[in-house]
Protein backbone atom coordinates (compact mmCIF):
# COMPACT_ATOMS: atom_id res chain seq x y z
CA UNK A 1 0.00 0.00 0.00
CA UNK A 2 1.40 3.39 -0.82
CA UNK A 3 1.32 5.83 2.00
CA UNK A 4 -0.24 9.72 1.04
CA UNK A 5 1.91 12.01 0.81
CA UNK A 6 0.28 14.23 3.90
CA UNK A 7 0.49 11.04 6.28
CA UNK A 8 4.25 10.80 4.81
CA UNK A 9 4.73 14.24 6.26
CA UNK A 10 3.20 13.58 9.40
CA UNK A 11 0.23 16.28 8.42
CA UNK A 12 -3.21 15.35 9.84
CA UNK A 13 -6.76 16.55 10.27
CA UNK A 14 -6.02 18.56 12.53
CA UNK A 15 -3.17 20.24 10.63
CA UNK A 16 -4.77 21.02 7.87
CA UNK A 17 -8.02 22.83 9.69
CA UNK A 18 -4.95 25.00 11.19
CA UNK A 19 -3.88 25.67 7.96
CA UNK A 20 -7.04 26.25 6.36
CA UNK A 21 -7.77 28.76 9.37
CA UNK A 22 -4.62 30.49 8.33
CA UNK A 23 -6.43 31.92 5.23
CA UNK A 24 -9.54 32.39 7.03
CA UNK A 25 -9.95 32.65 10.89
CA UNK A 26 -13.01 31.54 12.64
CA UNK A 27 -13.91 33.04 15.90
CA UNK A 28 -11.48 31.78 17.81
CA UNK A 29 -8.27 30.97 16.04
CA UNK A 30 -6.13 30.07 18.75
CA UNK A 31 -8.53 27.07 19.32
CA UNK A 32 -7.32 25.72 15.91
CA UNK A 33 -3.81 26.38 16.76
CA UNK A 34 -3.83 24.49 20.07
CA UNK A 35 -5.58 21.77 18.43
CA UNK A 36 -2.73 21.82 16.16
CA UNK A 37 -0.19 21.46 18.16
CA UNK A 38 -2.11 18.80 20.46
CA UNK A 39 -0.91 17.96 23.94
CA UNK A 40 2.22 15.94 22.86
CA UNK A 41 4.31 18.32 20.76
CA UNK A 42 7.91 17.90 19.47
CA UNK A 43 8.53 20.79 20.17
CA UNK A 44 7.23 21.66 24.11
CA UNK A 45 9.82 22.79 26.13
CA UNK A 46 9.21 20.01 28.14
CA UNK A 47 6.00 17.37 28.19
CA UNK A 48 2.71 18.93 29.01
CA UNK A 49 3.86 22.64 29.03
CA UNK A 50 3.15 24.74 26.33
CA UNK A 51 5.03 28.15 27.53
CA UNK A 52 8.67 29.61 26.56
CA UNK A 53 9.67 29.08 30.43
CA UNK A 54 11.84 31.30 32.80
CA UNK A 55 15.45 30.11 32.61
CA UNK A 56 18.74 30.48 34.21
CA UNK A 57 20.54 29.11 31.34
CA UNK A 58 20.83 29.13 27.96
CA UNK A 59 18.48 26.47 26.48
CA UNK A 60 19.40 23.47 27.46
CA UNK A 61 16.71 19.92 27.41
CA UNK A 62 18.04 19.44 31.18
CA UNK A 63 16.74 22.47 31.88
CA UNK A 64 13.67 22.87 30.01
CA UNK A 65 10.80 21.55 32.57
CA UNK A 66 12.25 23.45 35.15
CA UNK A 67 12.32 26.46 33.22
CA UNK A 68 8.53 26.05 32.39
CA UNK A 69 7.67 25.59 35.87
CA UNK A 70 9.96 28.55 37.13
CA UNK A 71 7.73 30.57 34.95
CA UNK A 72 4.47 29.71 36.61
CA UNK A 73 6.00 29.97 39.94
CA UNK A 74 7.51 33.21 39.12
CA UNK A 75 3.78 34.22 37.73
CA UNK A 76 1.74 32.73 40.39
CA UNK A 77 4.58 34.22 43.13
CA UNK A 78 3.10 37.72 42.35
CA UNK A 79 -0.53 36.90 43.80
CA UNK A 80 -1.96 36.82 47.56
CA UNK A 81 -1.56 33.38 49.44
CA UNK A 82 -4.68 31.38 50.82
CA UNK A 83 -7.16 33.10 48.36
CA UNK A 84 -9.07 32.18 45.72
CA UNK A 85 -7.06 32.04 42.46
CA UNK A 86 -8.54 32.57 38.84
CA UNK A 87 -6.05 30.95 35.92
CA UNK A 88 -6.76 32.26 32.62
CA UNK A 89 -6.54 30.02 29.93
CA UNK A 90 -4.60 27.23 31.47
CA UNK A 91 -3.27 25.12 28.85
CA UNK A 92 -2.81 21.26 29.54
CA UNK A 93 -3.82 21.90 33.55
CA UNK A 94 0.11 20.88 33.74
CA UNK A 95 0.73 24.72 35.61
CA UNK A 96 -2.18 23.89 38.30
CA UNK A 97 -0.48 21.91 40.76
CA UNK A 98 2.19 24.41 40.91
CA UNK A 99 0.27 27.25 40.96
CA UNK A 100 -1.35 25.33 44.20
CA UNK A 101 1.90 24.88 45.63
CA UNK A 102 2.77 28.34 45.27
CA UNK A 103 -0.31 29.80 46.79
CA UNK A 104 -1.70 27.35 48.74
CA UNK A 105 -5.33 29.27 47.21
CA UNK A 106 -8.39 28.45 49.06
CA UNK A 107 -10.29 27.74 45.74
CA UNK A 108 -8.83 27.68 42.13
CA UNK A 109 -10.70 28.29 39.27
CA UNK A 110 -9.49 27.40 35.51
CA UNK A 111 -10.93 28.69 33.03
CA UNK A 112 -10.14 27.45 29.15
CA UNK A 113 -11.88 28.22 26.21
CA UNK A 114 -10.46 25.46 24.12
CA UNK A 115 -12.38 22.48 25.76
CA UNK A 116 -10.17 19.78 24.90
CA UNK A 117 -7.49 20.87 26.80
CA UNK A 118 -9.64 20.65 30.33
CA UNK A 119 -10.39 16.96 29.17
CA UNK A 120 -6.68 16.67 28.59
CA UNK A 121 -5.79 18.22 31.95
CA UNK A 122 -8.93 17.04 34.19
CA UNK A 123 -6.16 14.37 36.00
CA UNK A 124 -3.73 17.79 36.69
CA UNK A 125 -6.99 19.86 37.85
CA UNK A 126 -7.52 16.72 39.89
CA UNK A 127 -4.36 16.51 41.21
CA UNK A 128 -4.84 20.44 42.32
CA UNK A 129 -8.55 20.22 43.48
CA UNK A 130 -9.19 22.65 40.44
CA UNK A 131 -12.61 23.67 39.37
CA UNK A 132 -12.43 23.50 35.57
CA UNK A 133 -14.96 25.93 33.04
CA UNK A 134 -14.77 26.40 29.75
CA UNK A 135 -15.36 30.38 29.00
CA UNK A 136 -13.95 33.15 27.15
CA UNK A 137 -10.93 35.18 28.77
CA UNK A 138 -12.76 38.07 27.56
CA UNK A 139 -16.32 37.11 29.09
CA UNK A 140 -15.02 35.32 32.24
CA UNK A 141 -18.18 33.64 33.87
CA UNK A 142 -17.01 34.52 37.11
CA UNK A 143 -19.43 36.72 39.89
CA UNK A 144 -17.89 40.23 40.51
CA UNK A 145 -15.66 40.69 43.05
CA UNK A 146 -15.21 37.46 44.14
CA UNK A 147 -11.58 36.59 43.08
CA UNK A 148 -8.52 37.18 44.82
CA UNK A 149 -6.12 36.98 41.97
CA UNK A 150 -5.90 36.22 38.50
CA UNK A 151 -3.05 34.79 36.62
CA UNK A 152 -2.94 34.03 32.72
CA UNK A 153 0.77 32.20 31.71
CA UNK A 154 1.50 33.50 28.42
CA UNK A 155 -1.64 33.76 26.39
CA UNK A 156 -3.07 37.47 26.92
CA UNK A 157 -1.79 37.85 23.55
CA UNK A 158 -4.03 35.46 21.97
CA UNK A 159 -7.07 37.22 23.17
CA UNK A 160 -9.73 38.96 21.24
CA UNK A 161 -8.75 41.87 23.07
CA UNK A 162 -6.65 42.44 26.07
CA UNK A 163 -8.25 45.37 26.89
CA UNK A 164 -11.38 43.18 27.38
CA UNK A 165 -9.78 40.66 29.42
CA UNK A 166 -8.09 43.38 31.72
CA UNK A 167 -12.22 44.62 32.10
CA UNK A 168 -13.36 41.38 33.18
CA UNK A 169 -10.25 40.94 35.63
CA UNK A 170 -11.26 43.89 37.38
CA UNK A 171 -14.92 43.35 37.45
CA UNK A 172 -14.16 39.74 39.09
CA UNK A 173 -11.38 40.65 41.50
CA UNK A 174 -12.11 42.24 44.53
CA UNK A 175 -10.66 45.44 46.27
CA UNK A 176 -6.97 44.87 46.88
CA UNK A 177 -7.08 41.44 44.33
CA UNK A 178 -3.98 41.14 41.96
CA UNK A 179 -3.95 40.32 38.18
CA UNK A 180 -0.06 38.50 37.42
CA UNK A 181 0.46 37.55 34.19
CA UNK A 182 3.25 36.84 31.37
CA UNK A 183 2.67 38.18 27.94
CA UNK A 184 4.84 38.64 24.58
CA UNK A 185 4.77 42.48 23.39
CA UNK A 186 5.31 44.11 20.26
CA UNK A 187 7.71 46.26 20.43
CA UNK A 188 8.10 48.19 17.29
CA UNK A 189 6.31 47.73 13.94
CA UNK A 190 8.15 45.42 10.70
CA UNK A 191 9.97 47.20 8.12
CA UNK A 192 11.00 45.51 4.90
CA UNK A 193 9.88 42.49 3.26
CA UNK A 194 11.77 40.38 5.72
CA UNK A 195 10.42 41.35 8.55
CA UNK A 196 6.60 42.36 7.24
CA UNK A 197 7.05 38.63 5.85
CA UNK A 198 8.15 37.21 9.37
CA UNK A 199 5.31 39.17 11.11
CA UNK A 200 2.51 38.50 9.05
CA UNK A 201 3.39 34.75 8.74
CA UNK A 202 3.27 34.67 12.35
CA UNK A 203 0.06 36.39 12.86
CA UNK A 204 -1.52 34.14 10.67
CA UNK A 205 -0.11 30.61 11.67
CA UNK A 206 -1.08 31.42 15.61
CA UNK A 207 -4.27 32.81 14.69
CA UNK A 208 -3.34 36.10 16.10
CA UNK A 209 -5.38 39.26 15.44
CA UNK A 210 -3.68 42.95 14.59
CA UNK A 211 -4.71 44.29 17.93
CA UNK A 212 -2.03 41.73 19.29
CA UNK A 213 0.41 43.78 18.54
CA UNK A 214 1.34 45.98 21.70
CA UNK A 215 3.86 47.18 23.16
CA UNK A 216 4.99 46.76 26.93
CA UNK A 217 4.06 50.36 27.57
CA UNK A 218 0.84 50.24 25.51
CA UNK A 219 0.07 47.02 27.91
CA UNK A 220 0.64 48.29 30.76
CA UNK A 221 -1.69 51.46 30.27
CA UNK A 222 -4.73 49.50 28.59
CA UNK A 223 -3.89 47.68 32.56
CA UNK A 224 -4.32 51.36 34.08
CA UNK A 225 -7.37 52.41 32.09
CA UNK A 226 -9.02 49.62 33.35
CA UNK A 227 -9.16 50.72 36.66
CA UNK A 228 -5.76 49.11 38.03
CA UNK A 229 -3.43 51.36 39.61
CA UNK A 230 0.80 50.10 40.94
CA UNK A 231 1.23 48.41 37.69
CA UNK A 232 4.67 47.08 37.43
CA UNK A 233 6.24 45.86 34.34
CA UNK A 234 9.67 43.50 34.07
CA UNK A 235 11.12 42.88 31.02
CA UNK A 236 13.08 40.03 30.17
CA UNK A 237 12.90 38.21 27.02
CA UNK A 238 16.57 37.24 27.34
CA UNK A 239 15.64 35.12 30.36
CA UNK A 240 12.69 33.35 27.94
CA UNK A 241 12.79 33.82 24.76
CA UNK A 242 16.17 33.79 23.45
CA UNK A 243 16.96 30.06 25.49
CA UNK A 244 13.57 29.07 24.28
CA UNK A 245 14.83 29.38 20.77
CA UNK A 246 18.44 28.03 21.10
CA UNK A 247 16.48 24.83 22.78
CA UNK A 248 14.34 24.73 19.86
CA UNK A 249 16.83 24.89 17.28
CA UNK A 250 18.95 22.38 18.85
CA UNK A 251 15.74 19.92 18.47
CA UNK A 252 14.73 20.96 14.67
CA UNK A 253 18.87 19.71 13.86
CA UNK A 254 19.35 16.33 13.07
CA UNK A 255 21.22 14.60 16.02
CA UNK A 256 20.47 11.15 17.82
CA UNK A 257 19.06 13.45 20.72
CA UNK A 258 16.40 15.31 19.08
CA UNK A 259 12.80 14.37 19.78
CA UNK A 260 11.29 12.47 16.26
CA UNK A 261 9.07 14.49 13.94
CA UNK A 262 8.15 13.59 10.28
CA UNK A 263 10.12 15.67 8.06
CA UNK A 264 7.42 17.54 6.61
CA UNK A 265 6.53 19.48 10.03
CA UNK A 266 10.36 19.45 10.88
CA UNK A 267 10.59 21.44 7.46
CA UNK A 268 7.47 23.87 8.28
CA UNK A 269 8.82 24.25 12.01
CA UNK A 270 12.43 25.22 11.13
CA UNK A 271 11.10 28.11 8.65
CA UNK A 272 8.54 29.36 11.48
CA UNK A 273 11.86 29.11 14.07
CA UNK A 274 14.01 31.25 11.06
CA UNK A 275 11.25 34.09 11.26
CA UNK A 276 10.93 34.15 14.80
CA UNK A 277 14.42 34.70 15.44
CA UNK A 278 14.51 37.49 12.85
CA UNK A 279 11.46 38.75 15.49
CA UNK A 280 13.98 39.02 17.85
CA UNK A 281 16.90 39.53 16.96
CA UNK A 282 15.61 42.85 15.53
CA UNK A 283 13.72 43.72 18.62
CA UNK A 284 10.43 43.33 17.22
CA UNK A 285 9.18 40.83 20.00
CA UNK A 286 9.59 41.08 23.85
CA UNK A 287 8.42 39.14 26.85
CA UNK A 288 6.93 40.30 29.84
CA UNK A 289 5.99 40.10 33.46
CA UNK A 290 3.11 41.89 34.70
CA UNK A 291 1.26 42.62 37.85
CA UNK A 292 -1.43 45.22 38.79
CA UNK A 293 -4.12 45.49 41.74
CA UNK A 294 -7.56 45.99 41.69
CA UNK A 295 -7.76 49.53 44.17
Amino acid sequence: MVTPPLRQAGWTSRHLRHVAAIFRQDQNPAARVYESIGSNCFLAPAPGWLNLGLWEGSGSEEEADTACCRLVQTVAAALPEAGVVLDVRNGLGTQDPVIVKVLRPRKLIAVNITEWQLSIGRDRLREAAALGVAGDATRLPIADQTIDGVISVEVAFHFRSRRAFFDKCFRVLKPGGVLSISDISTERLPLGPLELLAAITQMRVFGLRPSAAMTADQIAEAVREAGFTAVDVTVCGDLVIAPALQLTGYRLRATPAAPAAPAGRRTAARLLLSQVELLWRRQIIQYILLRAVRP
